[in-house]
């Protein structure tokens, strides 16, 4: 048989937000490979598992580590939270198994990004055209970031940030809120869910003015109305544009 790695999204982290397809593949795989924290998550639900995991930034390590598992005749799930394929391991396992040229089969399992997860919390801010923008310049110039930005503004997409400020970023938020104030109000519904589907999830409404005020970290996911935008008993509901 073909040597098989799955690359899995668990989405938020437990089994509750999994698809039966993701804790089908980690119940069955031989062994779990992922981020630190992620291998943390995942030993609560798994705990006969075998897990192997990598520290942050070293995501072509763990990546080859998979591939080197997989050729030795075992079953390997590659995880990461939220899903695989957005702002996740796949692409990048699909990289190095063309770069090493590996005779290893990748199936993809998809899972609830954090979009779609702080989407249900604040109610249905995603309805219509949405652009997901991560503000993290770490693999991506900080010029390109805010051009992206201001063209999703200026095309009245919602706008869902990842990312969008950290220890060392802390004025990346501000500036997206100005380029994003050129285009919409100030009065624009703005969401913000922090640690999506845990145990310690909180999240709250804001504007647009005063976004730049407000408690977000790397853990927060924030959703910016688009024109259509509105709160209504407590939900942040974007318009398809039925008639009701």
């Amino acid at each position: 048989m073909q040597p098989t790695i799955y690359a899995v999204g668990f989405g938020p982290g437990d089994v509750l937000h999994m698809t039966t397809q993701a804790v089908s593949v980690l119940e069955t795989v031989d062994v779990i490979v992922g981020y630190t924290t992620y291998i943390q998550l995942l030993q609560e639900q798994f705990p006969d598992k075998q897990f192997r995991s990598t520290p942050m930034r070293q995501e072509i390590d763990r990546c080859k580590l998979a591939v080197s598992i997989a050729l030795e005749g075992k079953t390997v799930a590659l995880v990461s939270s939220g899903d695989s394929g957005i702002y996740g391991m796949t692409g990048i396992l699909l990289e190095v198994i063309a770069a090493e040229q590996a005779d290893v089969e990748v199936i993809a399992v998809p899972g609830v990004t954090a979009a779609s997860a702080a989407a249900a919390i604040l109610g249905a801010p995603l309805m219509h055209d949405f652009a997901v923008i991560s503000l993290s310049d770490l693999m991506t110039p900080l010029s390109l970031i805010q051009k992206r930005i201001t063209c999703a503004a200026e095309a009245d997409f919602v706008i869902c940030l990842y990312n969008p400020k950290s220890k060392k970023r802390t004025t990346y938020l501000a500036d997206a809120a100005d380029r994003i104030a050129a285009y919409r109000t100030p009065d624009t519904p703005v969401g913000i869910v922090r640690n999506a589907g845990r145990p310690d999830q909180t999240a709250w409404f804001t504007t647009l003015y005063k976004l730049k005020e407000e408690p977000v970290d790397m853990f927060c996911v924030v959703l910016i109305g688009n024109s259509q935008t509105y709160l209504k008993n407590g939900k942040m509901i974007t318009p398809r544009g039925y008639n009701v």
